[in-house]
């Protein structure tokens, strides 16, 4: 499964007037494409500090002492805000706690959900024309010099670069029509649910306002006309919304309604027949208008949507496509082993610098000059055309620089005289800690290093990836970005939009929802609208921060199951917060249980709840209640550390009846109890006494795998 979003050493702390709160310490973990990951644990565990370092919303007086959390090539914590722009809430969104406070309370629901779209929709359509542009010079630039190997370099790339032409040109077309076809489908849909509306208002809402309403659905009837959608001859249509315009204007004056209601449903009954299951390959029409060889003899128009398609991909595959796939492979195979000789330069440069950082006096001159040698050949060995970016190489400038830039400021004030400082420059004197500053180059360093030659020794033990096939892949991405240059947002569409996903996310009749203010609607349903906010801009991760916690247990049990199938539909990677482990049992695929800023357990929903190790997990499991355990629930006694002053040992060790001697002396590693599975605890340490996990854990855990096995035996 490919990975989404990688958290590697996050340390996080917040100065506050009674002394700096430790809130995260060095937290590991990844997110898989359509996994859920539950993170658990007590109030002040750093849960919720760990999304929002996720999303950039720390607070002002929060600390990132050191780590990284990568998304896209991209480090989070380094990226700028203009850049987190793009991520947060379109890539990246978020359901908090109190619904009611993420919404404006004197702006209506449906205004909300809108205008997000309609800003997104452009950024996206911009974003998409920038990237198409990059990667096809890339593309080109690279069959070229794969072509002009052993050959004449220079018609090589004047090959390539007509291939890539006729891509663009295409391309184009495909654009246009496209962009056509969507703007006439806003419309449709806009009509429909015009005229919904207007059937339900013709109930309440005064004459002379239906009349204008008829005006306006009017209007929009004569922008719907496309070939792929509604015939502006056959479909009788252009007749019917005349006849629409003067009953409207009747009812508007003294008529009863029942003839505008009849007209208005056969203009729906029109509308809807016209929107089909079958979409129009664009990418493979636009091929066949501009060099297909029956182009002007074959009447597209008028064929069957299936065998239109059949058509011009079978044409765009044999004359352009399978060949163009070829070369793309071979551009794709020069520009990987290209990366890969200079992977194995940048390596060796790294080893080199590893051993000259092993030298605690270092100046700050010799690791700025190493942080550009380093920058510059990690840099030109990033394999460009990866679809999938290595988040590490992508950031290390970034990260080499940020650590360096600390190491040589202190370097720079350890011996001067303080007099003669600003009061930043003393502050800063005061707090810094050089021995740090450079473990953390090294760190940087040593992870770039570990993750080339890793990388380096797959690549010589599996021989390489099957270039046709990602050059499939990349002629497809190729595609999806094409689409996306023209994906735009109205108002109107944005308003159907925000319609249709309010009914997605189970809220009745949301078209009266979309016009009332969020005050009106109760709890439950007022979090459904922050999940539709959520949803509006396709995000690839969705993270969850407590959703369930201010609403009753039956609501609960409605929003929980809402995002299960939400994650399912739409094949979401999600972050799932909460302090009650049995919320999550039937959602998570990856459970982290945290305690005092730590991760102290990390495993499988399986591992979990089938094979706990912590002792914290053993007592959060202890205190959930079911419905068959007889024996009392234990409480957690004792309180969470005071994380100004951290425990020198394991953070839980005061309230652990199971604690060792070792646990207030020394913080525990993490020890591997599988692949999948691992716990912060000296009871896993070699030699350390057996200890029984609580009983009350035990039993469950027995009657869960009865439970299995019988309904496994009764399929």
């Amino acid at each position: 499964m490919a990975r989404i979003l990688e958290i590697k050493n996050l340390k996080i702390s917040f100065r506050t007037n009674n002394g700096t709160v430790k809130a995260v310490r060095d937290v590991d973990m990844t997110l898989d494409k359509g996994e859920t990951l539950a993170i658990v644990g007590e109030s002040g565990s750093g849960k919720s500090v760990t999304a929002r370092a996720i999303m950039g919303i720390l607070a002002n007086n929060s600390i990132v002492e050191s780590g990284e959390i990568f998304y896209d090539g991209k480090d989070l914590l380094k990226i700028s805000e203009e850049e987190f722009h793009k991520i947060r809430g379109g890539k990246i969104a978020m359901i908090f706690q109190d619904p009611l406070s993420s919404l404006n309370p004197i702006m209506k629901v449906g205004q909300q959900m809108t205008e997000a779209m309609i800003l997104n929709g452009k950024a996206n359509q911009k974003e998409a024309q920038k990237e198409f542009a990059q990667k096809t010079k890339l593309l080109t630039e690279a069959i070229g010099s794969a072509s002009s190997e052993g050959g004449d370099s220079k018609q090589s790339k004047e090959a390539a670069q007509k291939d890539m032409e006729k891509l663009r040109r295409f391309a184009s077309l495909s654009n246009k029509m496209e962009g056509e076809y969507n703007t006439a489908l806003d419309y449709v849909n806009s009509s429909l649910s015009d005229i919904t509306d207007i059937t339900l208002d013709m109930v309440t809402k005064d004459k002379k306002v239906i009349g204008r309403s008829v005006e306006a659905l009017v209007a929009k009837l004569g922008k719907v006309y496309n070939t792929f959608l509604v015939d502006e001859k056959n479909s009788g249509l252009k007749e019917l919304a005349g006849k629409i315009r003067s009953e409207g204007k009747a009812y508007a004056s003294s008529g009863n309604g029942e003839a505008l209601k009849e007209l208005l449903g056969k203009a729906r009954d029109i509308l809807s027949s016209s929107v089909k299951d079958d979409k129009v390959d664009f990418f493979s029409l636009g091929y066949f208008l501009t060099y297909g060889s029956d182009k002007d003899s074959f009447d597209y128009k008028s064929c069957p949507i299936p065998e239109l398609n059949a058509k011009t991909s079978k044409c765009a595959r044999e004359d352009f496509l399978n060949g163009f796939i070829d070369k793309v492979a071979s551009g794709l195979e020069y520009s990987y082993e290209d990366s890969l000789a200079k992977k194995q330069e940048a390596l060796k440069l790294l080893e080199e610098a590893e051993e000259t950082l092993k030298d605690d006096g270092i100046p700050a001159a010799k690791t700025k000059e190493l942080g550009k040698t380093l920058s510059r050949a990690v840099e030109r060995s990033i394999d460009r055309l990866e679809i999938n970016k290595d988040s590490t190489a992508y950031t290390f400038a970034g990260a080499y620089s940020q650590e360096e830039a600390l190491y040589d400021k202190a370097k720079g004030l350890e011996n001067r005289n303080p007099g003669l400082m600003s009061r930043e420059n003393r502050m800063f004197r005061e707090n810094m800690d050089i021995p740090r500053y450079l473990e953390n180059i090294r760190l940087v360093v040593s992870s770039m290093k570990n993750d080339y030659s890793e990388l380096l020794d797959k690549a010589a033990g599996d021989g390489g990836p099957d270039f046709r096939a990602k050059a499939g892949e990349m002629v497809e991405y190729l595609k999806e970005i094409n689409s996306r240059m023209v994906y735009t947002v109205s108002p109107d569409m944005a308003r159907d939009r925000a319609i249709s996903l309010m009914d997605e996310v189970g809220i009745d009749e949301p078209r009266v929802r979309y016009n009332q203010y969020p005050f009106q609607l109760s709890g439950g349903m007022r979090q459904r609208i922050v999940i539709a906010i959520a949803l509006s801009a396709n995000p690839d991760i969705l993270i969850c921060d407590e959703p369930t916690t201010a609403l009753d247990v039956t609501i609960q049990a409605q929003i929980l199951e809402l995002i299960k199938g939400l994650k399912k539909k739409r094949q979401l990677s999600v972050i799932f917060i909460t302090h009650d482990l049995g919320v999550v049992a039937n959602m998570a695929d990856t459970i982290a249980v945290m305690y005092a800023g730590r991760i102290v357990e990390y495993g499988t929903t399986d591992d979990i709840f089938f094979t706990p190790a912590h002792p914290y997990t053993w007592a959060l499991l202890s205190s959930m209640p079911d419905l068959q355990t007889k024996e009392k629930l234990e409480a957690i006694p004792g309180a969470p550390p005071n994380m100004i002053t951290p425990p020198k040992g394991d953070a839980f060790a005061a309230r652990n009846k199971y604690a060792l001697k070792i646990d207030f002396e020394e913080a525990p590693p993490m020890f591997d109890i599988s692949d999948t599975h691992r716990a912060a605890t000296w009871l896993l340490a070699p030699g350390a006494p057996k200890v029984e996990m609580p009983k009350i854990i035990s039993d469950r855990i027995e009657r869960m795998k009865k439970a299995e096995e019988a309904e496994n035996a009764g399929k």
